[in-house]
């Protein structure tokens, strides 16, 4: 293998590589990428056994086609350090692969690309065509509610469905609810959880792209084309809980916030929360709510906010960090939240609108 390509283009390959590559690196090989080039291009790809991510680029000349892996970090770290407009020189001779630069030469081990792990699945043949930014946005709406390393492994990833010309993303650390979903032009059928690593991969690929992005999914994997980029995942295999369930429903009182100005309240008040439990208390009336929390200090804040609130007076309690995130993906000036009781979980969603939706359990006062 010989090819000479420019520093912008390895570069910006491997940077969306480096988010797959295995960091344990349970397996040396893992840690390593497979570069494969043929007469016109050159083809990068990562994986860590659950999921795939192949993104290809053109070169300046090719002398002989070939493949190799070698370490991802080592040479993008090397890649970026070189200076910007100058075109890097690759080749393979023995088990090393050399790199000549304007004014250097560096040697990088290699191991032999035969026993990089085949990412072998199916993903369907029929793709949806979904516009990257209408993906984007689904995932952002939702994936921060996603459980983080949770025993009950179905909560650590984003639940899809697809039915009824519509796909639906639902995520749930069994404390707080997001759902939320978009029109598809597809008769599709499906339902299964991506993994949290995979979703968040998945929205860093879809952040650089205008275009449309095509999804193929089945009931143990995925594949995502946007640009020149492929990515695979393996789904998780578990039952996601019945979240409709969770949705609270019937009389409820009304509390209609600007979600900037609440945000900011949220922020001041809980600079004295307790540090472990982030704690505020909201005591609602009928012109607006008393905002307060304290800390094991002995420190307090209070602050009144006023707002248009119809229903009974009530007192109850959230985790700060939930409201406040989801008021950072709440896309309107006004936000509703419906409250059904002190002890039950709250309900919030844009004015008149089913998607998306937000349900936050309370905290014990």
């Amino acid at each position: 293998m010989e090819i000479t390509l420019k520093k912008e283009d390895i570069v910006s390959a491997l940077n969306i590589t480096l988010g797959v590559v295995e960091k344990r690196q349970t397996l040396p090989i893992l840690a390593n990428v497979l570069f494969q080039v043929d007469e016109n291009s050159f083809k990068l790809t990562a994986t860590d056994l659950e999921s795939e991510v192949t993104t290809s680029g053109s070169l300046s000349s090719s002398e002989a086609p070939g493949k190799l892996t070698t370490s991802a970090k080592k040479l993008n770290e090397l890649c970026r350090l070189i200076p910007d407009g100058e075109e890097i020189n690759f080749s393979l001779i023995s088990d090393k692969l050399n790199i000549k630069t304007k004014y250097g030469k560096y040697s990088l081990s290699t191991l032999p690309s035969a026993d990089f792990p085949v990412f072998d699945i199916d993903s369907g043949d029929m793709p949806l065509i979904i516009p990257a930014k209408d993906l984007l946005g689904l995932i952002k709406k939702t994936s921060f509610a996603m459980g983080n390393q949770d025993w009950r492994h179905y909560l650590n990833g984003l639940y899809i469905s697809i039915s009824d010309g519509q796909i639906t993303a639902v995520s749930t650390d069994a404390h707080r609810l997001a759902v939320a979903n978009i029109p598809i032009h597809s008769d599709h059928s499906f339902s299964g959880i991506i993994p949290r690593k995979s979703i968040n991969e998945m929205a860093k690929f879809l952040s650089d792209q205008s275009g449309d992005a095509e999804l193929k999914i089945n009931d143990a994997s995925l594949e995502l084309m946007v640009g020149n980029l492929i990515f695979k995942s393996k789904l998780i295999d578990g039952q996601f809980p019945d979240y409709q369930k969770v949705i609270p429903s019937g009389e409820s009182s009304l509390l209609e916030i600007n979600v900037k100005d609440f945000s900011e309240t949220l922020s001041r008040v809980s600079v004295l929360s307790s540090e472990k439990y982030k704690g505020i208390r909201l005591i609602t009336s009928s012109d607006g709510v008393r905002i307060s929390a304290n800390n094991p200090e002995q420190e307090e804040a209070e602050e009144f906010f006023p707002a248009s609130y119809k229903g009974d007076d009530l007192d109850i309690a959230f985790n700060v960090t939930y409201l406040q995130e989801i008021m950072s993906h709440m896309q309107t000036d006004i936000c509703h939240i419906n409250f059904f009781g002190s002890e039950k979980s709250c309900l919030l969603t844009p004015p008149n609108a089913d998607s998306p939706k937000y349900v936050v359990m309370p905290l014990l006062i």
